[in-house]
């Protein structure tokens, strides 16, 4: 099969940083599909594990978002069919989807809305994961009864940003405040369906009480938490929930204590990583995400369309990631 991978650390700017390759098909066991790849989407994991996890001289083939066809299926596979078309983010722990073919574990997968094109559901999985298990699972957003107040998105351009604007106002009654940067990006977040948006480059405490929101009674930050602690610290109303999905390094929890503020963590991958006895609930939400999608009452959010998945394009995309200019998500389409 065809597939791009790396085999050492590179800047984005090396040639080999990613390489076309020609590799063996991989097989399916126990609950595996075998997927046949017709569109992938590219995540800022991608360019975190090609920056900083050296497969030591063997391919590593990166993706964590793809649509698809049911190609092959384990002994034990109980959901699907030859036939059957997917969407799904796959494993960190297993080889991505930068290929032609991919074995996936059926549990983490979910039916492709068929109202959406290969490249529009590719670049679904993993930010609707990631948005959903933050929201309703971490934050506890149904917990909070119909007066659920406001939620801030801190990088609500982004991926994430882009899925959680959505579903926060498709599925709660909570006001959703977002940031953003640049005017692009503003009218991004506020076409999701984002209440007000804020410049997070400016003072944050001070931009929402001007919207009203002397404090905010949820604060979902999808990047640069260390750099926007301190705001979140103050913006926060006692007894709130702070969410965060990156791996900041110099922080102080302890400032959350006068508060009684609770700080969560989101990993989209700690399911399929441990296979947990609840594995199966990320089928369940895709499934979910994708009637909405079929409904009308969420939108795809592909930005870029890079063309082929080749390493040239992939690197191209990995570039564009890292420069921190990246709204909505990019995607590729077929070999």
């Amino acid at each position: 099969m065809k597939a791009v991978a790396y085999t050492h650390c590179r800047p984005v700017t090396a040639e080999d940083a990613l390489v076309d390759l020609d590799l063996p098909d991989p097989l399916p066991h126990r609950r595996d599909l075998l997927v046949e790849v017709k569109a992938v989407s590219v995540n800022p994991v991608d360019t975190k594990l090609r920056r900083a996890a050296d497969p030591v001289g063997e391919p590593r083939i990166l993706g964590f978002d793809a649509a698809g066809i049911v190609r092959g299926l384990g002994p034990d596979v109980a959901h699907f069919g030859l036939g059957d078309e997917v969407f799904y983010a796959g494993s960190i722990l297993r080889p991505g989807s930068n290929a032609e073919l991919q074995v996936v574990d059926e549990r983490i997968v979910g039916r492709r809305p068929r109202r959406l094109s290969w490249s529009e559901a590719a670049a679904v999985p993993l930010t609707a994961i990631t948005a959903w298990e933050m929201l309703f699972d971490r934050l506890a957003i149904g917990k909070l009864g119909p007066a659920a107040g406001t939620l801030l998105i801190i990088g609500g351009a982004g991926g994430v940003g882009s899925m959680a604007i959505q579903l926060a106002r498709q599925l709660t009654p909570l006001r959703v405040i977002a940031t953003a940067s640049r005017p692009e990006t503003r009218a991004w977040c506020l076409e999701l369906g984002a209440h007000a948006v804020i410049d997070h480059r400016g003072d944050i405490p001070a931009q929402l009480a001007a919207e009203g929101a002397k404090s905010v009674d949820l604060i979902f930050c999808t990047n640069a938490s260390e750099q926007h602690f301190p705001a979140m610290v103050k913006s926060i109303r006692p007894q709130g929930r702070i969410g965060l999905i990156d791996d900041p390094r110099g922080i102080d929890i302890l400032e959350l204590k006068p508060k009684s503020v609770s700080l969560h963590w989101e990993g989209m991958f700690t399911r399929s990583s441990f296979e947990t006895e609840d594995m199966i609930e990320q089928q369940h939400l895709l499934n979910r995400v994708a009637a909405l999608l079929e409904e009308g009452r969420l939108k795809s959010p592909v930005a870029e369309h890079f063309g082929r998945i080749e390493a040239k394009a992939l690197l191209r995309a990995h570039a564009l990631i890292e420069s921190g200019r990246a709204r909505g998500k990019i995607v590729l389409e077929g070999f």
